[in-house]
């Protein structure tokens, strides 16, 4: 089937008789435009359906209120909620906003920068694949459009980074287990290379040693794919130690649930032998039984945060914005580590 052509503002100019310049006004309702006259365009373009040209009016007037957005996994459900945040303050702020997913693929990722800047965005905001090493390719795309990180982030790449406090969000989990009187707390982390994953290493870290609480290698376990089967394997493991551990800090939901899955599995009573926290309140942490205590990351905050920093660079034009913006979480306590006192 052939393609049919696009109505122009030439062509509605031509049919009613004016130029270009004076539809493109009375498109945009400017005062210089009689009523008559903006009626007249406004009822023809609808006729038409008439859709401007966001690439040809951002050539124009060298913006086209478009911000190009770039994350690891668009299913991830604490990834739906930033990109929900994103999406509603963007609109709110008078911009759209085009979604891609680079798969936790360092090619792909710099593949949907590139596309991005040929459909002339504004600006973008990223959160990183895994295994980011080499950041010369983002640096780049820095100095062509205003660029903002979110969520997975690298103190390598001189912009705006909006985050989460994650050593503090671990510090506080931690603590909770240790005021609940546990002593051996194990931990669940990514392998490496993980901005998250070690933030929140360092706040476990922290937490015991403050509490004069032994950081004992044997509890710390890593996987690269920290996800539900991950987490039952893990804590699996954990279980044939011959001085096991009483509480199990996860430093995702899925891993926490897949821990508890094992636990329930080897009849082991939660949280009374071994209590379990996770992170990021996902909608599994309350399905899952019992229900996990873990830390809430506000994502919507953290989408409308990061894109209202990014239009504020777009729009005042200054060369270089530096700062990282923290967003509080807290702690949701729930049955995987409260026990009512009897």
């Amino acid at each position: 089937m052939k393609k049919k052509r696009n109505i122009t503002l030439k062509d509605i100019a031509k049919e009613l008789n004016l130029s270009v310049s004076t539809v493109s006004r009375a498109l945009n309702n400017h005062p210089d435009i009689s009523e008559i006259t903006k009626v007249q365009v406004q009822a023809l373009a609808k006729q038409y359906n008439y859709v401007p040209n966001l690439f040809a009016k951002g050539f124009r007037t060298k913006h086209t209120h478009i911000i190009g957005v770039v994350v690891p996994n668009i299913s991830h459900f604490f990834t739906t909620t930033i990109l929900k945040g994103i999406l509603e303050q963007g609109e709110k702020m008078g911009y759209q906003v085009i979604v891609a997913e680079s798969q936790n693929d360092v090619n792909k990722q710099l593949a949907m920068l590139n596309t991005m800047i040929q459909f002339g965005v504004d600006g973008i905001l990223l959160s990183m694949a895994r295994r980011t090493y080499d950041v010369s390719s983002i640096i780049k795309i820095k100095q062509r459009v205003p660029l903002v990180l979110f969520d997975k982030v690298s103190n390598k790449v001189p912009c705006t980074q909006v985050v989460i406090d994650e050593v503090d969000a671990a510090y506080g989990a931690v603590e909770h287990l240790i005021n609940i009187g546990k002593k051996r707390i194990a931990i669940i982390k990514e392998t490496e290379n993980s901005y998250n994953s070690e933030m929140r290493f360092r706040g476990y870290q922290k937490a015991l040693e403050d509490h004069n609480l032994e950081v004992d290698p044997k509890l710390i376990v890593s996987t690269e794919d920290i996800s539900l089967d991950k987490g039952r394997i893990m804590a699996s493991a954990l279980l044939t130690l011959r001085n096991k551990p009483d509480a199990i800090f996860a430093i995702t939901d899925a891993a926490a649930i897949g821990a508890i899955k094992a636990l329930k599995k080897y009849n082991v009573k939660i949280p009374e032998d071994i209590a379990v926290i996770g992170f990021s309140n996902s909608e599994h942490a309350t399905i899952i039984s019992p229900a996990l205590t873990t830390v809430d990351q506000p994502g919507n905050l953290i989408g409308s945060t990061a894109i209202t920093y990014l239009i504020n660079e777009i729009e005042k034009e200054e060369e270089s914005f530096l700062k990282t913006v923290e967003v509080k979480t807290h702690l949701i306590i729930r049955d995987s580590t409260f026990t009512t006192v009897k």
